[in-house]
């Protein structure tokens, strides 16, 4: 018996009937043979560690641009704590812990470098709007491997792609990521802000405090907890209504004195202003983008294969392609 199929047996003894077992995957785009030592979603959660688009991650904006401390989150390192997450609330309900975690692990590869804002501006001029959710499954399926994709399982794919947004997924795992997304940067970006001199633990308000705690740490735990009990009594992933308010709350907070604030977003106009303006210019000029940018106009289009290079590019690659096109140089006689 190959070890794959030894963890096959541990999750039809082990897991839930509730969850999502590996042998019962829907499969993939293109028929591959099983791994003789790991499950389809694990096979998922090591292709996805392993792709650039990953490693692109630690390079990319989470809520403050181009931070000069070394402890503010990144894209990265907030796409770890949204798995770690996962993975806690998936083992504590008897669900798939592997395909959680590709998910987690995945949910944000399509976003653009300059975080939100990047987002935004990138939503402004492309033809029909850009949403990182989209551009990550697109990742997935299109642009890793050299246009091969990734070949990820169904499970995982639909999970990255409705880890936000109005249609929900299909497995209890994928759900998780939804809830686990939030936690995580919310909490995270409080820390980020305390340290940034934007915001002090005190002036998160009392009543919101009571309710989830008064510290990063209690605050996850809280949630954490609470979306475990509520699993166990409803079957179901979610919070009650007391805790599900109070993160809103929390969220509102966020907006209002953080995500919102001139002093902490105060460069996030010149990170728009250098996508729209490099996404334009390499419509224009698509000659001008790497060869595997250029053969993929002809299959996508000037504005696909624009769109593609811009937002998966780093925050410190966008600035410097921006100053190699557009701020002159020194002029010398060689």
């Amino acid at each position: 018996m190959f070890v794959r199929e030894k963890l096959e047996d541990n999750e039809r003894m082990l897991l839930s009937s509730l969850a999502c077992l590996s042998e019962k995957s829907r499969g993939r785009e293109r028929a591959e043979a099983p791994d003789s030592l790991r499950t389809c979603f694990m096979r998922d959660r090591d292709r996805i560690i392993h792709c650039k688009s990953f490693r692109r991650l630690k390079h990319k904006t989470q809520c403050f641009l181009s931070p000069s401390g070394d402890h503010y989150r990144t894209r990265l390192t907030h796409t770890l704590e949204v798995s770690q997450i996962s993975r806690t609330v998936a083992r504590a309900l008897a669900l798939n812990e592997d395909l959680a975690e590709a998910i987690a692990l995945g949910h944000d590869l399509g976003h653009t470098p300059f975080g939100h804002a990047g987002e935004k501006a990138l939503d402004e001029v492309v033809p029909g709007g850009f949403r990182h959710n989209e551009h990550s499954l697109r990742v997935v399926e299109k642009l890793e491997k050299n246009g091969r994709g990734l070949n990820l399982t169904y499970e995982v794919r639909q999970g990255i792609l409705r880890h936000t947004g109005a249609a929900l997924p299909e497995t209890l795992e994928g759900q998780i990521i939804r809830f686990a997304d939030r936690i995580a940067y919310i909490n995270h970006d409080i820390d980020d802000a305390i340290r940034g001199d934007i915001l002090k633990e005190e002036d998160i308000p009392r009543d919101i405090a009571d309710i989830l705690g008064h510290s990063h740490s209690r605050r996850i735990n809280t949630l954490v907890c609470k979306m475990v009990e509520y699993g166990e009594i409803n079957h179901a992933i979610g919070l009650d209504e007391l805790y599900a308010g109070a993160m809103e709350d929390l969220r509102e907070f966020m907006f209002e004195n953080v995500y919102r604030n001139p002093k902490a977003k105060s460069e996030e106009t010149k990170g728009m202003d250098i996508l729209r303006r490099m996404y334009e210019y390499f419509c224009k000029n698509p000659e001008k983008m790497p060869g595997e940018y250029v053969d993929s106009v002809e299959k996508y289009g000037r504005e696909e294969a624009a769109r593609d290079y811009v937002a998966g590019m780093t925050d410190r690659f966008a600035v410097a392609r921006y100053e190699d096109l557009f701020v002159p140089k020194s002029w010398a006689k060689y």
